[in-house]
């Protein structure tokens, strides 16, 4: 049975200049980051743009995968492929899984007015970007968890696991 109301995520690692990315890249290397992305996600259906696919080269593993392109014949292997986000929610809402949308930039700003939680990773590191989180109005959302972290000889930049849910969502 479809689920017309999907319980949408997002989930973003952002410098604190809310930069996510550079030329399609991180810009920066934090292992536990990419350990915690793999954890929440696995198991779920993640929501990507053409470029985030692009720059990932593949599907990911255990998930379930969808591409949204505005170019009628990209084709992403084993992803599913839509050109508009209602009809990739629509497509989604009938896993009865949480939607992790996982970037880009574009995606995240179409789709946060939507979205439910947001998994975010505060980097604190002002990193040069092309790509950035749109502005979060902190009177829409609740911070459920926080959990911050150092910079380690694997990770080279403190960083803070956030978990946010929008106010007035049960």
């Amino acid at each position: 049975m479809k689920n017309t109301n999907p319980y949408l995520s997002a989930i973003v690692a952002m410098g604190e200049n809310r930069v996510i990315g550079n030329h399609n890249q991180l810009p920066w290397h934090l292992p536990s980051d990419l350990k915690h992305f793999k954890n929440l996600t696995a198991g779920h259906i993640v929501l990507m743009g053409r470029k985030t696919f692009a720059a990932i080269g593949k599907p990911l593993p255990n998930r379930t995968n969808i591409v949204l392109s505005r170019d009628p014949d990209f084709s992403a292997g084993d992803c599913e492929v839509f050109s508009s986000i209602p009809q990739a929610l629509d497509y989604a809402g009938r896993f009865n899984k949480e939607i992790f949308m996982i970037g880009g930039a574009e995606l995240y700003e179409q789709t946060l007015p939507l979205t439910h939680r947001l998994y975010l990773t505060l980097v604190h590191h002002a990193p040069t970007g092309d790509a950035y989180f749109p502005p979060l109005n902190m009177q829409e959302w609740q911070v459920l968890n926080r959990e911050d972290c150092k910079a380690d000889e694997k990770n080279a930049y403190p960083y803070s696991f956030l978990t946010l849910e929008k106010k007035g969502i049960s």
